[in-house]
Protein backbone atom coordinates (compact mmCIF):
# COMPACT_ATOMS: atom_id res chain seq x y z
CA UNK A 1 0.00 0.00 0.00
CA UNK A 2 1.46 3.36 -1.06
CA UNK A 3 1.93 6.29 1.30
CA UNK A 4 -1.13 8.09 -0.16
CA UNK A 5 -3.34 5.04 0.31
CA UNK A 6 -2.06 4.64 3.87
CA UNK A 7 -3.07 8.24 4.60
CA UNK A 8 -6.58 7.57 3.38
CA UNK A 9 -6.60 4.35 5.42
CA UNK A 10 -5.80 6.30 8.58
CA UNK A 11 -8.97 8.32 8.00
CA UNK A 12 -11.49 5.81 6.64
CA UNK A 13 -10.03 2.59 8.00
CA UNK A 14 -7.69 0.09 6.36
CA UNK A 15 -10.44 -2.47 5.82
CA UNK A 16 -12.24 0.05 3.59
CA UNK A 17 -9.02 0.70 1.65
CA UNK A 18 -8.40 -3.03 1.21
CA UNK A 19 -11.88 -3.37 -0.28
CA UNK A 20 -11.25 -0.46 -2.64
CA UNK A 21 -7.96 -1.95 -3.78
CA UNK A 22 -9.58 -5.33 -4.52
CA UNK A 23 -12.23 -3.69 -6.71
CA UNK A 24 -9.65 -1.51 -8.50
CA UNK A 25 -7.57 -4.61 -9.31
CA UNK A 26 -10.51 -5.97 -11.31
CA UNK A 27 -10.36 -2.93 -13.60
CA UNK A 28 -6.62 -2.82 -14.22
CA UNK A 29 -5.86 -2.37 -17.90
CA UNK A 30 -9.21 -0.71 -18.59
CA UNK A 31 -9.21 2.84 -19.94
CA UNK A 32 -11.49 5.21 -17.99
CA UNK A 33 -12.18 8.80 -19.07
CA UNK A 34 -14.08 11.58 -17.28
CA UNK A 35 -15.39 14.57 -19.25
CA UNK A 36 -16.84 17.80 -17.87
CA UNK A 37 -16.91 21.50 -18.76
CA UNK A 38 -14.43 23.14 -16.38
CA UNK A 39 -11.14 22.34 -14.62
CA UNK A 40 -11.85 24.65 -11.70
CA UNK A 41 -14.82 26.11 -9.88
CA UNK A 42 -17.78 24.04 -8.76
CA UNK A 43 -18.20 20.67 -7.11
CA UNK A 44 -17.61 18.47 -10.17
CA UNK A 45 -14.12 19.88 -10.75
CA UNK A 46 -13.29 19.52 -7.05
CA UNK A 47 -14.37 15.89 -6.98
CA UNK A 48 -12.44 15.00 -10.12
CA UNK A 49 -9.31 16.82 -8.96
CA UNK A 50 -9.16 14.33 -6.06
CA UNK A 51 -10.68 11.26 -7.68
CA UNK A 52 -8.29 11.17 -10.66
CA UNK A 53 -5.05 11.08 -8.56
CA UNK A 54 -6.57 8.54 -6.17
CA UNK A 55 -7.64 6.35 -9.09
CA UNK A 56 -4.16 6.49 -10.58
CA UNK A 57 -2.63 5.63 -7.22
CA UNK A 58 -4.77 2.48 -7.31
CA UNK A 59 -3.13 1.56 -10.62
CA UNK A 60 -6.01 2.55 -12.90
CA UNK A 61 -5.69 4.10 -16.37
CA UNK A 62 -7.81 7.21 -15.81
CA UNK A 63 -7.84 10.59 -17.54
CA UNK A 64 -9.87 13.80 -17.31
CA UNK A 65 -10.90 15.85 -20.34
CA UNK A 66 -12.60 19.26 -20.43
CA UNK A 67 -14.79 20.52 -23.28
CA UNK A 68 -14.06 24.01 -24.58
CA UNK A 69 -16.74 26.48 -25.62
CA UNK A 70 -17.55 30.08 -26.47
CA UNK A 71 -19.84 32.47 -24.51
CA UNK A 72 -22.94 31.35 -26.43
CA UNK A 73 -22.24 27.75 -25.45
CA UNK A 74 -21.90 28.57 -21.75
CA UNK A 75 -24.95 30.85 -21.89
CA UNK A 76 -26.87 27.86 -23.24
CA UNK A 77 -25.55 25.44 -20.63
CA UNK A 78 -26.37 27.91 -17.85
CA UNK A 79 -29.92 28.15 -19.21
CA UNK A 80 -30.02 24.35 -19.31
CA UNK A 81 -28.84 24.18 -15.70
CA UNK A 82 -31.42 26.70 -14.49
CA UNK A 83 -34.25 25.16 -16.53
CA UNK A 84 -33.50 21.64 -15.37
CA UNK A 85 -33.82 22.99 -11.84
CA UNK A 86 -37.31 24.27 -12.67
CA UNK A 87 -36.97 27.78 -14.08
CA UNK A 88 -39.50 28.56 -16.84
CA UNK A 89 -38.51 29.51 -20.37
CA UNK A 90 -36.87 27.88 -23.32
CA UNK A 91 -33.64 27.73 -25.27
CA UNK A 92 -32.97 30.38 -27.94
CA UNK A 93 -32.12 28.91 -31.32
CA UNK A 94 -28.71 30.61 -31.33
CA UNK A 95 -27.79 28.93 -28.05
CA UNK A 96 -28.97 25.53 -29.26
CA UNK A 97 -26.80 25.89 -32.36
CA UNK A 98 -23.79 26.84 -30.20
CA UNK A 99 -24.46 23.89 -27.88
CA UNK A 100 -24.61 21.34 -30.69
CA UNK A 101 -21.70 22.82 -32.66
CA UNK A 102 -19.45 23.06 -29.59
CA UNK A 103 -20.01 19.40 -28.77
CA UNK A 104 -19.39 18.43 -32.40
CA UNK A 105 -16.08 20.32 -32.38
CA UNK A 106 -15.02 18.81 -29.07
CA UNK A 107 -15.96 15.33 -30.25
CA UNK A 108 -13.49 15.70 -33.12
CA UNK A 109 -10.75 16.85 -30.73
CA UNK A 110 -11.43 14.01 -28.29
CA UNK A 111 -11.93 11.29 -30.87
CA UNK A 112 -8.71 9.40 -30.11
CA UNK A 113 -9.34 9.59 -26.37
CA UNK A 114 -12.98 8.55 -26.29
CA UNK A 115 -13.38 6.20 -29.25
CA UNK A 116 -11.48 3.31 -27.69
CA UNK A 117 -12.11 4.04 -23.99
CA UNK A 118 -13.53 1.15 -21.99
CA UNK A 119 -15.60 3.48 -19.80
CA UNK A 120 -16.55 7.14 -20.24
CA UNK A 121 -18.16 9.32 -17.56
CA UNK A 122 -19.90 12.39 -19.02
CA UNK A 123 -20.67 14.91 -16.28
CA UNK A 124 -23.83 17.04 -16.46
CA UNK A 125 -25.64 18.48 -19.51
CA UNK A 126 -22.76 20.48 -20.98
CA UNK A 127 -20.99 17.60 -22.80
CA UNK A 128 -24.02 15.26 -22.97
CA UNK A 129 -24.33 15.32 -26.82
CA UNK A 130 -20.82 13.88 -27.22
CA UNK A 131 -22.27 10.37 -27.22
CA UNK A 132 -24.01 10.98 -30.55
CA UNK A 133 -20.68 11.54 -32.31
CA UNK A 134 -19.28 8.12 -31.35
CA UNK A 135 -21.48 5.49 -33.04
CA UNK A 136 -18.53 3.07 -33.15
CA UNK A 137 -17.51 3.56 -29.52
CA UNK A 138 -15.85 0.60 -27.86
CA UNK A 139 -16.90 0.95 -24.25
CA UNK A 140 -19.70 1.81 -21.87
CA UNK A 141 -20.77 5.44 -21.47
CA UNK A 142 -22.31 6.78 -18.24
CA UNK A 143 -24.10 10.11 -17.86
CA UNK A 144 -23.47 11.55 -14.39
CA UNK A 145 -26.08 14.21 -13.48
CA UNK A 146 -25.02 16.33 -10.50
CA UNK A 147 -27.92 18.80 -10.47
CA UNK A 148 -31.45 18.74 -9.04
CA UNK A 149 -33.71 17.57 -11.88
CA UNK A 150 -36.60 16.55 -9.63
CA UNK A 151 -38.97 19.12 -11.21
CA UNK A 152 -37.40 20.17 -14.50
CA UNK A 153 -38.77 22.47 -17.15
CA UNK A 154 -40.37 19.73 -19.22
CA UNK A 155 -39.53 21.13 -22.67
CA UNK A 156 -35.87 21.55 -21.74
CA UNK A 157 -35.75 18.08 -20.18
CA UNK A 158 -37.11 16.60 -23.41
CA UNK A 159 -34.29 18.34 -25.27
CA UNK A 160 -31.65 16.97 -22.88
CA UNK A 161 -33.26 13.52 -22.78
CA UNK A 162 -32.71 13.10 -26.52
CA UNK A 163 -28.98 13.36 -25.85
CA UNK A 164 -28.79 11.13 -22.76
CA UNK A 165 -31.23 8.28 -23.39
CA UNK A 166 -28.62 6.47 -25.52
CA UNK A 167 -26.16 6.13 -22.63
CA UNK A 168 -25.50 2.75 -21.04
CA UNK A 169 -26.35 4.07 -17.57
CA UNK A 170 -27.04 7.24 -15.60
CA UNK A 171 -26.01 8.29 -12.10
CA UNK A 172 -28.07 10.63 -9.92
CA UNK A 173 -27.43 11.85 -6.38
CA UNK A 174 -30.93 11.25 -4.97
CA UNK A 175 -33.94 9.08 -5.85
CA UNK A 176 -36.03 12.23 -6.37
CA UNK A 177 -33.72 13.32 -9.20
CA UNK A 178 -34.10 10.17 -11.30
CA UNK A 179 -36.05 10.47 -14.56
CA UNK A 180 -37.62 7.88 -16.87
CA UNK A 181 -34.76 6.70 -19.10
CA UNK A 182 -34.32 3.48 -21.11
CA UNK A 183 -31.21 2.32 -19.25
CA UNK A 184 -30.09 1.42 -15.69
CA UNK A 185 -29.92 4.28 -13.20
CA UNK A 186 -27.71 4.35 -10.12
CA UNK A 187 -27.77 6.50 -7.00
CA UNK A 188 -24.32 7.64 -5.85
CA UNK A 189 -23.75 10.69 -3.68
CA UNK A 190 -20.88 13.15 -4.23
CA UNK A 191 -18.11 13.41 -1.66
CA UNK A 192 -15.20 15.39 -0.27
CA UNK A 193 -11.53 14.51 -0.02
CA UNK A 194 -10.36 14.44 3.62
CA UNK A 195 -6.72 14.86 2.53
CA UNK A 196 -7.29 17.94 0.37
CA UNK A 197 -6.18 21.44 1.32
CA UNK A 198 -9.81 22.34 1.89
CA UNK A 199 -10.46 19.58 4.41
CA UNK A 200 -7.29 18.83 6.38
CA UNK A 201 -7.11 19.96 10.01
CA UNK A 202 -5.60 23.43 10.47
CA UNK A 203 -3.85 24.82 13.52
CA UNK A 204 -5.78 27.53 15.35
CA UNK A 205 -2.99 30.05 14.65
CA UNK A 206 -3.41 29.61 10.88
CA UNK A 207 -7.16 30.09 11.17
CA UNK A 208 -6.69 33.31 13.14
CA UNK A 209 -4.05 34.54 10.71
CA UNK A 210 -6.29 33.92 7.69
CA UNK A 211 -9.18 35.84 9.23
CA UNK A 212 -6.83 38.71 10.00
CA UNK A 213 -5.45 38.80 6.46
CA UNK A 214 -8.99 38.92 5.10
CA UNK A 215 -9.88 41.80 7.43
CA UNK A 216 -12.49 39.85 9.38
CA UNK A 217 -12.35 40.42 13.17
CA UNK A 218 -13.07 37.35 15.28
CA UNK A 219 -14.54 39.37 18.14
CA UNK A 220 -18.01 37.88 17.67
CA UNK A 221 -19.46 34.64 16.26
CA UNK A 222 -19.12 34.28 12.49
CA UNK A 223 -21.95 32.96 10.35
CA UNK A 224 -20.49 31.70 7.08
CA UNK A 225 -21.78 30.69 3.69
CA UNK A 226 -19.30 29.51 1.07
CA UNK A 227 -20.66 29.00 -2.43
CA UNK A 228 -20.57 30.23 -5.98
CA UNK A 229 -22.44 33.49 -6.41
CA UNK A 230 -25.48 31.83 -7.92
CA UNK A 231 -29.13 32.76 -7.48
CA UNK A 232 -29.99 29.22 -6.37
CA UNK A 233 -27.54 29.54 -3.46
CA UNK A 234 -29.75 32.40 -2.17
CA UNK A 235 -27.05 34.73 -0.81
CA UNK A 236 -29.62 37.52 -0.51
CA UNK A 237 -31.74 35.26 1.66
CA UNK A 238 -28.70 34.64 3.86
CA UNK A 239 -28.26 38.40 4.34
CA UNK A 240 -31.92 38.68 5.31
CA UNK A 241 -31.50 35.84 7.83
CA UNK A 242 -28.47 37.54 9.35
CA UNK A 243 -30.33 40.84 9.75
CA UNK A 244 -33.20 39.15 11.57
CA UNK A 245 -30.87 37.13 13.81
CA UNK A 246 -28.65 40.06 14.79
CA UNK A 247 -31.61 41.67 16.57
CA UNK A 248 -31.06 38.98 19.20
CA UNK A 249 -27.38 37.93 18.93
CA UNK A 250 -24.28 39.93 18.03
CA UNK A 251 -22.80 38.27 14.93
CA UNK A 252 -20.79 38.72 11.75
CA UNK A 253 -21.72 37.36 8.36
CA UNK A 254 -19.21 36.17 5.77
CA UNK A 255 -20.30 35.35 2.23
CA UNK A 256 -17.35 33.81 0.44
CA UNK A 257 -17.12 32.30 -2.98
CA UNK A 258 -16.43 32.84 -6.61
CA UNK A 259 -17.62 31.88 -10.04
CA UNK A 260 -16.88 29.08 -12.43
CA UNK A 261 -15.68 29.30 -16.01
CA UNK A 262 -18.94 27.71 -17.16
CA UNK A 263 -21.20 30.13 -15.19
CA UNK A 264 -21.75 33.48 -16.96
CA UNK A 265 -24.27 34.77 -14.37
CA UNK A 266 -22.04 34.90 -11.30
CA UNK A 267 -20.94 38.52 -11.84
CA UNK A 268 -24.50 39.77 -11.84
CA UNK A 269 -25.37 37.87 -8.66
CA UNK A 270 -22.20 39.12 -6.93
CA UNK A 271 -23.11 42.72 -7.77
CA UNK A 272 -26.53 42.30 -6.18
CA UNK A 273 -24.98 40.80 -3.06
CA UNK A 274 -22.48 43.64 -2.74
CA UNK A 275 -25.28 46.16 -3.10
CA UNK A 276 -27.34 44.46 -0.38
CA UNK A 277 -24.33 44.34 1.97
CA UNK A 278 -23.19 47.91 1.37
CA UNK A 279 -22.80 50.01 4.51
CA UNK A 280 -22.83 47.15 6.99
CA UNK A 281 -19.36 46.64 8.53
CA UNK A 282 -20.38 43.25 9.90
CA UNK A 283 -21.05 41.75 6.47
CA UNK A 284 -17.96 40.59 4.59
CA UNK A 285 -18.34 39.63 0.93
CA UNK A 286 -15.28 37.79 -0.39
CA UNK A 287 -14.61 36.99 -4.02
CA UNK A 288 -12.09 34.18 -3.84
CA UNK A 289 -10.03 32.58 -6.60
CA UNK A 290 -10.81 29.02 -7.61
CA UNK A 291 -7.71 27.68 -5.85
CA UNK A 292 -8.36 29.33 -2.46
CA UNK A 293 -8.95 25.95 -0.84
CA UNK A 294 -6.90 26.50 2.29
CA UNK A 295 -8.50 29.90 2.81
CA UNK A 296 -11.96 28.35 2.62
CA UNK A 297 -10.83 25.68 5.05
CA UNK A 298 -9.76 28.34 7.55
CA UNK A 299 -13.00 30.27 7.13
CA UNK A 300 -15.09 27.16 7.75
CA UNK A 301 -12.92 26.05 10.66
CA UNK A 302 -13.23 29.45 12.35
CA UNK A 303 -16.97 29.93 11.85
CA UNK A 304 -19.49 29.32 14.62
CA UNK A 305 -22.20 28.24 12.19
CA UNK A 306 -22.04 27.27 8.53
CA UNK A 307 -24.95 27.96 6.20
CA UNK A 308 -26.01 26.75 2.77
CA UNK A 309 -29.41 28.31 2.28
CA UNK A 310 -29.95 27.03 -1.24
CA UNK A 311 -33.35 27.05 -2.92
CA UNK A 312 -32.20 24.29 -5.31
CA UNK A 313 -29.23 22.03 -4.72
CA UNK A 314 -27.96 18.95 -6.48
CA UNK A 315 -25.96 17.99 -3.41
CA UNK A 316 -24.01 20.85 -1.85
CA UNK A 317 -20.42 19.90 -1.05
CA UNK A 318 -20.03 23.02 1.09
CA UNK A 319 -22.51 21.40 3.47
CA UNK A 320 -20.31 18.30 3.63
CA UNK A 321 -17.22 20.44 4.19
CA UNK A 322 -18.83 22.29 7.08
CA UNK A 323 -20.06 19.08 8.70
CA UNK A 324 -16.58 17.53 8.38
CA UNK A 325 -15.16 20.45 10.39
CA UNK A 326 -17.61 19.72 13.23
CA UNK A 327 -19.87 22.66 12.40
CA UNK A 328 -23.64 22.36 12.65
CA UNK A 329 -24.96 23.44 9.26
CA UNK A 330 -28.14 25.38 8.52
CA UNK A 331 -29.25 24.50 5.01
CA UNK A 332 -32.17 24.88 2.66
CA UNK A 333 -34.68 22.05 2.84
CA UNK A 334 -33.99 21.02 -0.75
CA UNK A 335 -32.21 18.46 -2.89
CA UNK A 336 -29.04 16.84 -1.61
CA UNK A 337 -29.03 18.97 1.54
CA UNK A 338 -31.89 16.81 2.81
CA UNK A 339 -29.60 13.80 2.59
CA UNK A 340 -26.83 15.47 4.58
CA UNK A 341 -28.54 17.44 7.33
CA UNK A 342 -30.61 15.56 9.90
CA UNK A 343 -32.60 18.05 11.92
CA UNK A 344 -31.29 18.53 15.47
CA UNK A 345 -28.67 15.82 14.92
CA UNK A 346 -26.04 17.67 12.86
CA UNK A 347 -27.81 20.87 11.81
CA UNK A 348 -31.12 22.29 10.70
CA UNK A 349 -33.01 22.39 7.41
CA UNK A 350 -34.97 25.59 6.83
CA UNK A 351 -37.37 27.03 4.27
CA UNK A 352 -37.25 30.76 4.95
CA UNK A 353 -34.94 33.54 6.17
CA UNK A 354 -37.00 33.71 9.35
CA UNK A 355 -36.50 30.01 9.98
CA UNK A 356 -32.77 30.31 9.40
CA UNK A 357 -32.57 33.25 11.81
CA UNK A 358 -34.31 31.25 14.55
CA UNK A 359 -31.82 28.41 14.12
CA UNK A 360 -28.83 30.79 14.16
CA UNK A 361 -30.04 32.22 17.45
CA UNK A 362 -30.65 28.75 18.90
CA UNK A 363 -27.19 27.44 18.05
CA UNK A 364 -25.40 30.50 19.37
CA UNK A 365 -27.28 30.43 22.68
CA UNK A 366 -26.90 26.66 23.22
CA UNK A 367 -23.16 26.05 23.02
CA UNK A 368 -23.34 22.48 24.39
CA UNK A 369 -25.86 21.56 21.70
CA UNK A 370 -23.76 23.18 18.98
CA UNK A 371 -20.72 21.18 20.05
CA UNK A 372 -22.67 17.90 20.28
CA UNK A 373 -24.13 18.42 16.81
CA UNK A 374 -20.63 19.17 15.51
CA UNK A 375 -19.34 15.79 16.71
CA UNK A 376 -22.31 14.07 15.06
CA UNK A 377 -21.67 16.03 11.87
CA UNK A 378 -18.12 14.80 11.36
CA UNK A 379 -19.00 11.19 12.07
CA UNK A 380 -21.88 11.32 9.59
CA UNK A 381 -19.57 12.51 6.82
CA UNK A 382 -16.96 9.87 7.73
CA UNK A 383 -19.55 7.15 7.28
CA UNK A 384 -21.20 8.46 4.12
CA UNK A 385 -19.54 11.21 2.09
CA UNK A 386 -15.80 10.70 1.61
CA UNK A 387 -14.05 10.31 -1.77
CA UNK A 388 -12.95 6.72 -1.11
CA UNK A 389 -16.54 5.58 -0.76
CA UNK A 390 -17.67 7.41 -3.90
CA UNK A 391 -14.83 5.95 -5.97
CA UNK A 392 -15.62 2.47 -4.64
CA UNK A 393 -19.21 2.83 -5.87
CA UNK A 394 -18.13 4.19 -9.25
CA UNK A 395 -15.77 1.29 -9.86
CA UNK A 396 -18.35 -1.24 -8.69
CA UNK A 397 -20.82 0.25 -11.15
CA UNK A 398 -18.36 -0.23 -14.00
CA UNK A 399 -17.93 -3.88 -13.13
CA UNK A 400 -21.71 -4.30 -12.81
CA UNK A 401 -22.25 -2.87 -16.32
CA UNK A 402 -20.20 -5.72 -17.76
CA UNK A 403 -21.77 -8.44 -15.64
CA UNK A 404 -25.21 -9.83 -15.04
CA UNK A 405 -25.54 -7.80 -11.85
CA UNK A 406 -26.34 -10.23 -9.05
CA UNK A 407 -23.59 -10.19 -6.46
CA UNK A 408 -22.21 -6.87 -7.70
CA UNK A 409 -25.35 -4.96 -6.75
CA UNK A 410 -24.33 -5.27 -3.10
CA UNK A 411 -21.16 -3.24 -3.76
CA UNK A 412 -23.09 -0.18 -4.99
Amino acid sequence: MSEMLKQYGEVVGFHAMDSLMVIADMLRGKKIVHVNSTKEGGGVAEILSSMIPLSKELGLDVSWEVVEGNPDFFACTKTLHNSLQGMPGGLPERQIEAYVETNRTNAAKLNDVLEDADYVFIHDPQPAPLLGYFPNRKGKWIWRCHIDVSSPNRSVWRFVKKHVEGYDASIFSLPDFAQPLPHPQYLITPSIDPLSEKNIALHKSEITKTYGELGIPMDKPVILQVSRFDRFKDPLGVIESYRIAREHVDIRLVLAGGGATDDPESGEVLARVQEAAAGDPDIHVLLLPADAHRTINALQSGAAVVMQKSTKEGFGLTVTEGLWKKKPVIGGDVGGIRLQIINRFNGFRVRSPEGAAIRIRYLLTHKWKRERMGVNARQYVLENFLITGQLRRYLSLLIALNSSGGEWERWL
